[in-house]
């Protein structure tokens, strides 16, 4: 199979209008997404503001402007059955994956009603009951743990896909050549999407990349089908996922899939993203908003009152999410050693039950 830039799904300019009919997708479906994108950026941006009020601090990394990615890949694979791998710009896809937006809100303030008990914060939201194995915080360093759920699925036979998206400088890591040198050798059911925004950190891919077109190199190295998709466009990207998930699921093979796409923020909360881009390059990008693209797709699903209401909504949540991080509690001392070591005794010095120190896995079953 030949290495392409098109994901193989039906294109739209975003000039005119389209019918639901055209698309593989219903109209509730439409403005379920069009609802998860208004969510996720009223979200990071309260989050920005947050952190910018000294609420939590530690890294932190916004995802305005990708919001298409996160929708349109979760969208196309089955919530509960499937496996999501992310990197540490992870907010979004925890709430697609189900995460309660105050949960999500309460682990960045640190609390113990967060979804990684207010120990992962902005880099490591997680839940594995819902199969979302969370953020990561080394780049690259989840490419080989979702590679080996992939093994695992197939192994097990559990039909389950796993979707790992990286950064485009994770294409750079050998951690990534060796996981899709596994995967396109034991053919193992596992999508890798690579949200190529065009910097690694502060540093443009033409400059670090002898390959800019990253969906050109897993062909010929490792068998792996690879395709280039329009990152801003949500119905592009869903419709170049559910392609790779129905040949995971069939054929189990896996399939690598660069979505174009572009961060409107700096690479994190201290990046002003000032130095090496240009205010009229965001400008651009910022045209070819993935929100305004829908409603320009589906102008009669999206009114202006319609819009309202639902921004009104989002904005409410997000509120809210504020409230129950903001009256939750920190962690007790006691937490300490929680979920850190398993069958190693004398942590705390002396302590005659350590396994009560150790993760619980059986409540993520």
């Amino acid at each position: 199979m030949a290495a392409s830039k098109q994901s193989g799904g039906k294109k739209s300019s975003g000039s005119k209008e389209l019918q639901v009919s055209e698309v593989p997708l219903s109209e509730k479906e439409l403005k379920e997404s069009f609802r998860q994108m208004l969510l996720i950026r009223r979200f990071e941006e309260k989050t920005g503001q947050q952190y910018q009020m000294r609420k939590f601090s530690g890294f932190c990394h916004l995802y305005v402007g990708q919001e298409a990615v996160a929708v349109g890949s979760t969208l196309a694979i089955e919530l509960g059955k499937d496996y999501v791998f992310t990197t540490y710009r992870d907010h979004a896809h925890g709430l697609l994956m189900g995460i309660p937006a105050g949960e999500v809100m309460a682990e960045l303030f640190m609390r113990e009603s967060g979804c990684s008990k207010g120990k992962g914060g902005s880099m490591h939201l997680y839940n594995g009951k819902l199969r979302f194995m969370g953020g990561n915080g080394i780049v690259g360093g989840h490419i080989p743990p979702a590679t080996g759920a992939a093994f695992a699925s197939k192994y097990r036979k559990e039909g389950a896909v796993v979707l790992c998206l990286l950064g485009d400088a994770a294409v750079n890591q050998g951690t990534f050549h060796e996981s899709l040198n596994m995967a396109g050798l034991w053919d193992l059911p596992c999508i890798y999407i690579a949200e190529n925004n065009l910097y690694g950190m502060g540093t443009s891919v033409v400059r670090s990349h002898a390959e800019p077109d990253l969906y050109k190199r897993t062909e010929c190295a490792y068998g792996i089908p690879g395709f280039q998709v329009n990152g801003m466009d949500m119905l592009e990207v869903y419709e170049a996922t559910s392609e790779a998930v129905e040949r995971a699921r069939k054929e189990s093979r896996p399939t690598f899939l660069e979505m174009v796409t572009y961060r409107y923020r700096g690479h994190s909360m201290s990046d002003p993203a000032t130095s090496y881009r240009t205010k009229d390059e965001v400008g651009e990008w910022q045209k070819k908003d993935p929100i305004e693209r829908l409603k320009i797709q589906f102008p009669g699903l999206f009114s202006e009152d319609y819009v309202k209401d639902v921004d009104k909504e989002v904005r409410q949540e997000v509120e809210d999410a504020i409230k129950f991080a903001e009256e939750s509690e920190f962690p007790g001392q006691s937490e300490i050693w929680t979920h850190v070591y398993v069958d190693c005794p004398g942590y705390p010095k002396g302590d005659v039950s350590p396994n009560k120190y150790a993760f619980p896995y059986d409540e993520y079953k």
